[in-house]
């Protein structure tokens, strides 16, 4: 593969409409009866992620200029097209999937088994727990850990999808704000060299955040419960197991995974050694893990909580087509987005969260963390100095790590759990709310809540 002078040329912005027509599907055929059952199987979303795809790699191969990608660079033609696959999927889409892949099989064999009642107070302290545990499981982990036992826990209610919705908000991403493992955005900083334990400065934020909503929910529920009716309570009431825990050595296999995905990153050396892990050992051993687990999981286990890879299949098949599309709009940030005056921690702080909503968090803030590492130069109070030797605002890495883990909750798309999330809650029976549904709840929840932390940390 040849390697030209950079390259000056930035996409048109029009190129984006694959990506945006791949979303507004995403948002609207669910919402029709014509198209809804047939949106409803992968083969169809497979289909057209595929098909919007391949217009953006068309585009790629005969745009008449090259690709260029860091420091690698590509010719036009033939070497761009490679080029782009090789990062959308190779070195994007690939460990994205095998690591939410491995915490979905891995966590779907731990089984939280009983049927407690399911007053308000119950339902906070599950959320409350998953926004502490996925700071050391994941969101991922803790969303695949939790959501089955709190759907059966409310399944003799009929008003379930406003908890949910504050369960996506919670456990699915604003809860793993605290360590690099809680949210894919936050590894990608360590991985450019943020220090472990940097993360826990956020506590303020994340606490601000968990308190607000847990009181909101806990009054919105409130009300709900009051709305259930004398049958449904009283069924509620009458049927009772206690919660016990069940496929504990799943636990070790989930360490294992976050152990791997620390530990074996190609592009780093292995624990202070000589040695660099080859690309893809660490998605090998992933995948290990996930056999270990299918081995050693009790017999039935999965089957009697009605685990199966229909939410982990969709996020594969949508995603696939989100990661190829999306490369247009990242490669016109990349290109552009020192210019946009992004300069502060306010800006920051609410750039990267809009382009998070919609472009997956995980690579805006990549895209938001090379912008801000670009501005700052040497040392200085305030500043950080990476792990690569390179300096960043305090401040301005504040504002991005909050800005991609809480406003990934704005969108289904915005973070991978929150999918899944949806897509077992349907499967359970609970009419989830379509993708402007969903946005109505953030424009009333979040969005008021991300103002108030505006006002009270980054100003």
């Amino acid at each position: 593969m040849s390697s030209p002078e950079p390259i000056p040329h930035v996409p048109a912005l029009y190129w984006t409409w694959p990506f945006a027509l791949l979303l507004l599907c995403i948002a609207v055929l669910p919402l029709f009866r014509k198209t809804a059952d047939w949106w409803h199987h992968n083969r169809n979303k497979l289909l057209v992620a595929i098909s919007l795809g391949l217009v953006t790699l068309g585009y790629y191969q005969f745009r008449g200029y090259g690709f260029s990608h860091g420091a690698h660079t590509a010719a036009p033609g033939l070497a761009t097209l490679l080029q782009v696959l090789h990062f959308a999927l190779l070195r994007e889409y690939v460990p994205f999937m095998s690591f939410l892949f491995a915490l979905y099989v891995i966590a779907g064999g731990i089984a939280v088994k009983g049927d407690i009642p399911a007053h308000p107070f119950t339902n906070v302290v599950f959320l409350a727990i998953g926004g502490l545990l996925a700071n050391l499981i994941g969101t991922t982990g803790a969303s695949m850990l939790l959501i089955r036992p709190l759907l059966a826990t409310n399944s003799e209610r009929k008003h379930v999808a406003h908890t949910v919705v504050f369960f996506i908000f919670i456990v699915s991403n604003i809860g793993g704000s605290l360590l690099p493992i809680g949210d894919p955005p936050l590894f990608l900083g360590f991985l450019r060299g943020v220090p472990f334990l940097w993360t826990l400065c956020l506590w303020k934020e994340w606490a601000f955040c968990l308190v607000l909503l847990l009181v909101v929910y806990y009054v919105w529920d409130c009300r709900a419960y009051r709305h259930e009716t004398v049958r449904d309570i009283r069924r509620d009431e009458a049927r009772v197991r206690p919660l016990a825990l069940h496929g504990k050595i799943n636990f070790f296999w989930l360490a294992g995974v976050i152990l791997v995905t620390a530990s074996f990153n190609p592009n780093k050396h292995f624990l202070g050694s000589a040695w660099t892990p080859p690309h893809y050992l660490r998605e090998i051993l992933q995948c290990a893990l996930v056999a270990a687990s299918l081995a050693s999981t009790p017999a039935g286990l999965r089957r009697d909580i009605n685990f199966n890879y229909a939410a982990i299949l969709e996020v594969a098949c949508l995603f696939l087509g989100i990661f190829v599309c999306m490369q247009v709009p990242l490669e016109i940030l990349i290109s552009r987005g020192a210019e946009m005056g992004i300069d502060t921690p306010i800006k920051f702080f609410w750039a990267t969260g809009i382009l998070s909503s919609f472009l997956d968090n995980a690579p805006t803030y990549a895209v938001l963390f090379e912008t801000a590492n670009a501005l700052t130069h040497q040392p200085g109070d305030g500043v950080i100095q990476l792990l690569s030797g390179h300096y960043i605002r305090q401040d301005h890495l504040v504002a991005i790590s909050l800005g991609a883990v809480f406003m990934g909750a704005n969108t289904y798309i915005g973070n991978g759990p929150n999918f899944m999330v949806r897509t077992i809650a349907e499967h359970e029976g609970v009419h989830m709310p379509s993708f402007f549904g969903f946005l109505l709840y953030s424009l009333a929840i979040l969005i008021p809540l991300f103002v108030l932390i505006t006002m009270f940390f980054l100003t």
